[in-house]
Parts: structure tokens; C-alpha cells; sequence
């Protein structure tokens, strides 16, 4: 099986509008995390939220309003954009029918179903936007890089709620390790700031009131983000021969399922999943310097990845390092993997660890090697990043260095 290289990352966040401001946002121990500017949060429990910041599509599209697709495959195509420019390919009309896109998403269109509800509903209106529907569905992302490409080869949109995205990271790389593509365009974008959406996430009690500060002893919850964040693949050995800048490497993924509960995790599944990374890149724990937890802020999922890590890591679980970057980016749903998987693999590429940031005490029940409150230099070989979802599904990527 081929060895499977990152040569192209793309991404717009709170923290960002490209991979260079996003790197500079985490080293820098910055924090995106500012009242919601993009509606009414006066009815709202919560006013917080990780926004793009200063965002215009017009920068970035042709056309207005309704014309233009969904906030969340705006943000899809962009970051697409960036990872392609960056990885120096030309996607030629033979190579696209050899190439995948594979985007995760977890609400997909939501600020487009809010618009035509709140025309229904609302304001008793008997008519929607005719392109409601092409607008809102999930696989919009995907869709709008292959036609901004003319790739012809496999795509597809996975919904795996706060996982999507790794699992649509992981299914591109074994894709990309199988032969059955040449090169893969593989991430996930969210938009979830509409007011119906925020009211169900009012509704759950698990969104902080201030910040986010995963593993703290007083941590209080989530805070929601938004984004889009894409990697390019390829096989190492073609990277090499055509000078490819090469960030790393993606060298396993795991996957499983609680078959537990909805919204309580378990500390099975998560396990299952890093054990089934482990496995796939034929890695031992002990190899494993750094995780990039999924660490949401809430009392029992914090609680719950530590447990993971401590039965996989066992006597090495004190010393591998731990963050968690939502505390600076925000939990942007089936997005967020992507961005965490850009995070990861700078980290390993700099030799810079990003922390958990808003950290005032040390959580007993959370006792990690925890990176706090500002970036740590550490040479790290190979690193997790972890995402766990609601329905118990979980997807983890074994990132390494990518030494040749």
C-alpha cells in the first residue's frame, strides 16, 4: 500500500482567513471568540461564537444573494482553493477523472433552510427561493469544488455530525493508500450561525456563556464556530518526484461506535477508534507524541477523552502532550475535524505544539499532559486527532512527520 502525503492545506476559521493567519492565530495562543455579529442574539442564553471574521464573498464569488451557494460551501470552495494553490497541481482533464473530493458537513445548508422556514412560517409567505434545496443540501461543498475543477472522479459528502470531516479525511486517505485515486481533496465546512439552530443548541445547555476552556476545572461548555478547512493528498512517492512541498503525511484512521447513547459518550468507542488508528499505522502507542483532543469544554465529554486516553496510553498517557485547539477556534461542527487536522499537521511540520488556552485550573478528573495558554516547541514524530460525535460515532487520524 502507498504512503500517503499532505502537499496542499486550505482553510478560512475565526482564527483565519488562510493557512498562514490560521498558524499564526495558534502559535500566537490566539482567541476567536467574539459576540456574534451575524444576527439577533438578544433571545438568545448565549452571544459568543467563533465567526470569519470580516468575511465578504464577494472577495471570493461573483454574483449576490441568492445567485451564490450556501455560506457553508462558500467556505468548502475556498478552502479548496487555497489547498489546490497550494499544492501546485493542475488538474488536467485526465488527472480529474483520477482525483476525489470527499467534504465533511454536518448540518450542511442551515442558514438557507432557516431563510425558506422563516418565509413559511414566519412571515405566512406560500413560496421559498426556488434554489432552497440546491442550496441547503449537504453535498453542496463537494459538488462546487468538482464543478470550480471539472473533477470527475469520486465525490461525496459524509454527515457524521462533529466527526464528518475526519471520517471524510480518513475515507480519502484510504482511497488515496488503495490506488484507487492519484489525488484527493478532503476536508469539511459549517455555517451553523442561523437562529433557529442556535435556539436548539440554547436548548441542550451545553454552550458556555463566555469561553470555551476544555479540561479546566470550571469549564462551562462549547463555544459554536463556523469555517471550512481542505488538504490535498497524493502519494508520498509521487510528492517526492515532482518537489512537492510535503507538510506529512496521514499514516492511519480509525473508526467506531459507541452503541451507547445519543449525546452521553462512552469510554469504549473513543477508545476503539485511536486503537483502530494505532493499528492502521502501524504504530505504537509510545510513538504517539501529541493528541489533538476533541475537548468540546463540556464537563462529561472532557472527562470521558481523558478516561479514552488513559486506557489506550496507559504508562505513556503522561507523557504524550494534549490540546485541545476549540478553545481558540470554536466547535465548528463537521468542519472542525478539518481544522484540526490542519492544526495537527502544522504542529508537527512546525515543531510547535498550539495549547488549550482560557485554562485557570487543573481538572482531577482530567489529568493529562495538558499544553496550556501558550504554544510549547516539541519535536513530535507522530500525532492523534480525535473527533467524537453525537450518536456515538467516532473518527480518529494518525498524522506523521512525514520524513521520507
Amino acid at each position: 500500500m502507498r504512503r500517503v502525503a499532505i502537499t496542499g492545506l486550505g482553510i478560512i476559521c475565526a482564527l483565519g482567513n488562510n493557512a498562514d493567519e490560521f498558524w499564526r492565530g495558534l502559535s500566537d495562543a490566539g482567541s476567536g471568540i467574539r459576540p456574534i455579529q451575524t444576527l439577533d442574539t438578544s433571545c438568545l442564553r448565549f452571544h459568543a461564537g467563533c465567526e470569519v471574521r470580516d468575511y465578504n464573498p464577494g472577495r471570493y464569488f461573483d454574483g449576490t444573494g441568492a445567485e451564490l451557494p450556501d455560506r457553508f460551501a462558500q467556505f468548502a470552495v475556498i478552502a479548496a482553493r487555497e489547498a489546490v494553490a497550494d499544492a501546485g497541481i493542475a488538474l488536467t482533464p485526465a488527472l480529474s477523472q483520477r482525483t476525489a473530493v470527499v467534504v465533511g458537513s454536518s448540518v450542511g445548508g442551515q442558514s438557507s433552510e432557516d431563510a425558506g422556514f422563516q418565509e413559511v412560517y414566519l412571515r405566512r409567505r406560500n413560496r421559498v427561493h426556488p434554489l432552497t434545496i440546491p442550496r441547503a443540501m449537504m453535498n453542496a461543498g463537494a459538488s462546487h469544488i468538482c464543478m470550480e475543477y471539472g473533477i470527475t472522479g469520486p465525490a461525496l459528502a459524509i454527515g457524521t455530525a462533529c466527526s464528518s470531516a475526519n471520517h471524510a479525511i480518513g475515507l480519502a486517505f484510504w482511497m488515496l493508500r488503495s490506488g484507487q485515486v492519484e489525488y484527493a481533496i478532503a476536508g469539511g465546512s459549517e455555517a451553523p450561525f442561523s437562529f433557529g439552530f442556535l435556539k436548539a443548541w440554547e436548548a441542550l445547555r451545553v454552550v458556555a456563556p463566555d469561553v470555551c476552556r476544555p479540561f479546566s476545572k470550571n469549564r462551562s461548555g462549547l463555544i459554536l464556530g463556523e469555517g471550512g478547512a481542505m488538504l490535498v493528498l497524493e502519494p508520498l512517492q509521487q510528492a517526492v518526484r515532482r518537489g512537492a512541498k510535503i507538510y506529512g503525511e496521514i499514516v492511519g484512521f480509525g473508526m467506531s461506535a459507541d452503541a451507547h447513547h445519543v449525546t452521553n459518550p462512552a469510554v469504549s468507542g473513543p477508545a476503539q477508534a485511536m486503537r483502530a488508528a494505532l493499528a492502521d499505522g502501524n504504530l505504537e502507542p509510545a510513538q504517539v507524541g501529541y493528541i489533538n483532543a476533541h475537548g468540546t469544554g463540556t464537563i462529561e465529554n472532557d472527562r470521558v477523552e481523558t478516561r479514552s486516553i488513559r486506557e489506550v496510553f496507559a504508562n505513556h498517557a503522561g507523557q504524550v502532550l494534549v490540546s485541545s485547539t476549540k478553545s481558540m477556534h470554536g466547535h465548528a461542527l463537521g468542519a472542525t475535524g478539518a481544522i484540526e487536522a490542519v492544526a495537527t499537521v502544522l504542529a508537527l511540520h512546525y515543531g510547535v505544539i498550539p495549547p488549550t488556552i482560557n485554562f485557570t485550573e487543573l481538572d482531577p478528573e482530567c489529568d493529562l499532559n495538558l499544553v496550556v495558554n501558550r504554544a510549547l516547541a516539541a519535536k513530535v514524530r507522530f500525532a492523534l486527532s480525535n473527533s467524537f460525535a453525537f450518536g456515538g460515532l467516532n473518527a480518529v487520524l494518525a498524522f506523521g512527520h512525514g520524513a521520507t
